[in-house]
C-alpha cells in the first residue's frame, strides 16, 4: 500500500521550476507509470546505497530542475527503489543517479554516482544531448546524458489486434531496415527513414505479396557505438544491434522530437500494416547491450546491477565474458534478467501489437549463469509457455559468436530457427557444387532430419538465401570476395566465406552473357527458396536486385550503400515481376506449404504421393552420386481437385532432357523456367499451354516447374 502522508519538498537544482511533492510509491509496476495522483517511479538496484531521481524541464535541459533523493527505509522494498511524484505530468523527462560499492574485480559492482542512468523500463528516450565518449570517461555526464520520458498509456487502436489469422505455414517473411527502406531520395516519401515512411510503402509490400515484415532492431539503440576507425570515416551504427532501451522505439525512426510520442508513431505503423494484412516481427537483441566491455559507457545496466545483468569473468569480475563479439553478454538466465526479457516481450505484444520476434544470436539466451549451455534454459521456456506470447512467432538465430551452434536443436518446440544449414547448401548447389543431392532434398522438403525426431515441424525452419548480414542476392552472384574497405576496418569485418560465385568476373561488368547468367542465377535462388517447405524469408531489395557493391557487412553504412534504391523498381522490373509471380505461385499451391512432414506414401484417390523423387530418370534420384547436380521431384496435390506440381533443378553446366511423369486426363503446363527471359520465365495459368511431349529440355543452371491441369 502507498503511504499517503506527503514528504517534504526537495530543493531545486539547475533550471528554476516548481518542486513536486513526493510519496513513498510502490515497487510495481517497474519504470515510470502515470496515474491519477501523479507518476510512480520504480527501479531495480539490489546493492545500491544511495539513489536519486532527476527531473528535467526539457529533453535538452543540461541540468535537472529537481533532484529527489530516496531513503532506503521509505523508498526501498526488497530490490526495488520507488517514489510517487505527486501531480507530475506525462511528458516529463527524468533519469537516475545510483551510488553503491565499486568493487569490480571481486564482486562485479560498478556503481558510479557521477553517471546519469537511463531507466531500463522507460517507454521513451531522448538522445538529444547524448555523448557516448563522456559516458566512458570518469566524471559527471549529466549535461551529455540520455533522458527517459514519462509517457501516457492512451492510444486508439481502432479495433486492431496482433494478427492471428495468418496460418503459420503460409508465412512469407520480408526482412527490412526501417531507416534504410525509405531514406534514399528515390523513395519519394514525406518522412524518409521513419516508421511513417514504411506506411507510405505499404502498397508496394501488398503488391509483392509477403505476409510479414521482419524489421531490423527498432528498440532504441546507440548510433554512436562504433570503433574509432569507423567513426573516423563519419559512419555510425546503422543496423541498430546496440540496444540500450528495450521498451522504447528508436528515436531516429520517429518524426517528432518529443520522445513521449514515439510509441504512437510505432503503433501507427503497426496498425497500418495490420490493416493491409501484414504482420510485424521485431529483430530483438537480448544477447548484449550498448554498454560494451570494460572500456564501454555506463548507460543503465552497469550502474544499476552490473553483477546481475552481465556475464563476468569469475577470475576477475571487472572483465566481461564476450560470447557475442560485442564486448559484453547479457546474463539472460539470472532471475531478474529473465523476468525483464519476458516482461519486455509481453509489453511489445500487448501494448504495441507486434506479431513476433527474431532473436539475434539467440544461443546466448540458452547459456546459464555460468556461461554453459542449458537445454532447459529458464528464459527460453518462459517465452515458450507464456500465454501472452502463445500466438506470437518466436524465431531464433540459433548460434552465437563463441561457437555455440544449435540449428536443429534449439531449446523448445515452437521456436523457429534461421536455418543456416539450408542457406549454405542451397548457395553451394546453385553455384554448381556437386554431390549435394541428398542434403538439398532434405532441405527443400522441410528438414525432417533436423526436426522430425524432436516432434517439431517444417515450420520450425526459417529458410533464407540472404539476409541483412552478408551479400545481397545480386552480390551473391557477382562477387567471389567481400569488398568491405569502406567500413574502415581494413576489410577484416564480415564473413570471408560467403559461398558465392561471380559468374565469371568480379563485380561490375557490361558483359551481356555474364549479366544474363547472374540474373538467371538470381531467379534460381528465388525459385528454390519459394518452392521449399518451411517458412521463406526474403531480404528487402533482393526482389529488385539491390547491390552493396560487394560489401557484405554494411552495419555502419547509413548511406546509399545500405539503403533501398527505389529506382530499381523500374530498372529491374523483370526481377520484381518474377518474384511477385513466384510468391503468387507458392500461395496458389498448398502442396508447397505442408504443416507436417512429407511421407512419400501412396494415397488412394490421388495420382501421386505427397512427394516422389527423381533424377535424370523418373523415380531414380542420384542420392549418392558425387557428381550429381540434378534433382527432380513431384509434389502431389493436397486435395484431389488441386494441381500436382513437378519441379526440375538442373545446376550443371549442360542442358538435360528430363522425362515428365505420366498423368492421365490432364496435361503438364510449364509455369516457371528460369533460363527464359521475361515474360516467359514465369507464366500465370491463363498464359500457360499444354506440353505436347513426355519430356522437357532443361537448360543448364536452371529451374523448371510444371503444373498438372
Amino acid at each position: 500500500m502507498t503511504d499517503r502522508h506527503p514528504e517534504v519538498q526537495h530543493p531545486v537544482s539547475g533550471n528554476p521550476a516548481a518542486s513536486f511533492t513526493t510519496l513513498p510509491g510502490d515497487r510495481y509496476p517497474h519504470g515510470a507509470t502515470a496515474g491519477a495522483d501523479g507518476v510512480n517511479f520504480s527501479i531495480y538496484s539490489r546493492h545500491a546505497t544511495h539513489v536519486e531521481l532527476l527531473l528535467f524541464a526539457a529533453a535538452d535541459s543540461p541540468l535537472p530542475s529537481q533532484v529527489i533523493p530516496l531513503e532506503a527505509r521509505i523508498h526501498r522494498t526488497f530490490f526495488f527503489w520507488h517514489v510517487l511524484v505527486v501531480d507530475l505530468p506525462s511528458g516529463t523527462y527524468y533519469a537516475w543517479r545510483i551510488d553503491g560499492p565499486d568493487d569490480r574485480s571481486q564482486s562485479g559492482f560498478h556503481f558510479d554516482r557521477d553517471k546519469v542512468l537511463l531507466d531500463p523500463w522507460t517507454r521513451g528516450v531522448a538522445t538529444t544531448l547524448w555523448d557516448r565518449g563522456q559516458a566512458c570517461l570518469p566524471g559527471d555526464n549529466v549535461a551529455t546524458s540520455m533522458r527517459a520520458v514519462v509517457t501516457s498509456a492512451g492510444y486508439d487502436w481502432e479495433g486492431d489486434e496482433p494478427l492471428g489469422c495468418i496460418r503459420l505455414e503460409k508465412t512469407i517473411i520480408y526482412e527490412l531496415h526501417v531507416g534504410g527502406f525509405t531514406r534514399h531520395p528515390s523513395a519519394a516519401v514525406a518522412a524518409p527513414g521513419t516508421f511513417h515512411g514504411v506506411i507510405e510503402k505499404i502498397p508496394y509490400l501488398m503488391e509483392l505479396g509477403i505476409t510479414h515484415v521482419e524489421v531490423l532492431p527498432v528498440m532504441a539503440f546507440d548510433e554512436q557505438d562504433v570503433p574509432a576507425g569507423v567513426a573516423g570515416r563519419g559512419l555510425d551504427n546503422y543496423w541498430g544491434y546496440s540496444t540500450h532501451s528495450y521498451f522504447s522505439p528508436h528515436p531516429g525512426y520517429c518524426i517528432s522530437p518529443d520522445a513521449a510520442t514515439h510509441a504512437r508513431e510505432f503503433r501507427d505503423m503497426v496498425r497500418a500494416l495490420h490493416a493491409a494484412g501484414i504482420g510485424v516481427i521485431l529483430d530483438v537483441v537480448f544477447n548484449h547491450t550498448a554498454e560494451g566491455g570494460a572500456d564501454g559507457p555506463v548507460i543503465n545496466f552497469k550502474g544499476i546491477g552490473n553483477e546481475s545483468f552481465y556475464h563476468l569473468d569469475p577470475a576477475d569480475r571487472s572483465h566481461y565474458r564476450d560470447f557475442t563479439g560485442c564486448g559484453n553478454t547479457v546474463n539472460c538466465n539470472h532471475p531478474l534478467v529473465a523476468r525483464f526479457i519476458l516482461e519486455c516481450l509481453e509489453y511489445w505484444v500487448q501494448e504495441m501489437h507486434v506479431d513476433g520476434f527474431r532473436f539475434d544470436l539467440a544461443s546466448v539466451l540458452s547459456r546459464g549463469e555460468d556461461g554453459e549451455p542449458l537445454y532447459h534454459a529458464p528464459v527460453l521456456w518462459d517465452i515458450e509457455f507464456s500465454s501472452v506470447l502463445s500466438e506470437t512467432r518466436v524465431i531464433a538465430e540459433a548460434w552465437d559468436a563463441a561457437g555455440l551452434y544449435q540449428v536443429g536443436d534449439f531449446p523448445g518446440y515452437r521456436w523457429g530457427e534461421w536455418n543456416g544449414r539450408y542457406r549454405d547448401v542451397m548457395r553451394r548447389f546453385v553455384r554448381g557444387d556437386s554431390g549435394l543431392i541428398s542434403e538439398v532434398a532434405q532441405r527443400i522438403s522441410g528438414n525432417s532430419d533436423l526436426y522430425q525426431d524432436a516432434d517439431r515441424f517444417p515450420t520450425n525452419s526459417i529458410n533464407f538465401i540472404t539476409c541483412h548480414d552478408g551479400f545481397t542476392l545480386l552480390d551473391l552472384v557477382s562477387y567471389d570476395n567481400k569488398h568491405n574497405a569502406a567500413n574502415g576496418e581494413n576489410n577484416r569485418d564480415g564473413s570471408s566465406d560467403g559461398l558465392s560465385w561471380n559468374c565469371g568476373m568480379e563485380g561490375v561488368t557490361d558483359d551481356a552473357s555474364i549479366l544474363a547468367l547472374r540474373h538467371s542465377q538470381a531467379r534460381n535462388f528465388m525459385t528454390v527458396l519459394l518452392l521449399s517447405q518451411g517458412l521463406p524469408m526474403i531480404h528487402a531489395g533482393d526482389e529488385v536486385l539491390r547491390t552493396q557493391q560487394g560489401n557484405n557487412n554494411v552495419w555502419c553504412q547509413d548511406n546509399e550503400l545500405g539503403w533501398f534504391d527505389w529506382g530499381l523498381v523500374e530498372s529491374n522490373a523483370d526481377m520484381l515481376r518474377f518474384t511477385q509471380l513466384m510468391i503468387t505461385f507458392r500461395k496458389r499451391h498448398p502442396c508447397l506449404t505442408h504443416p507436417r512432414f512429407l511421407t512419400g506414401e501412396p494415397r488412394e484417390g490421388y495420382w501421386f504421393p505427397d512427394i516422389t523423387w527423381h533424377g535424370e530418370r523418373l523415380n531414380e534420384p542420384s542420392w549418392d552420386d558425387p557428381d550429381g547436380q540434378l534433382l527432380a521431384f513431384t509434389l502431389g496435390a493436397v486435395e484431389p481437385w488441386e494441381e500436382d506440381v513437378h519441379i526440375i533443378l538442373n545446376m550443371s553446366d549442360r542442358p538435360r532432357n528430363c522425362p515428365l511423369p505420366g498423368i492421365a486426363g490432364r496435361d503438364w503446363q510449364r509455369a516457371i523456367d528460369t533460363a527464359l527471359a521475361a515474360p516467359g520465365d514465369a507464366l500465370m495459368p491463363n498464359r500457360q499451354t499444354p506440353l505436347d511431349a513426355s519430356s522437357y529440355k532443361v537448360s543448364a543452371r536452371s529451374v523448371v516447374v510444371f503444373e498438372a491441369r
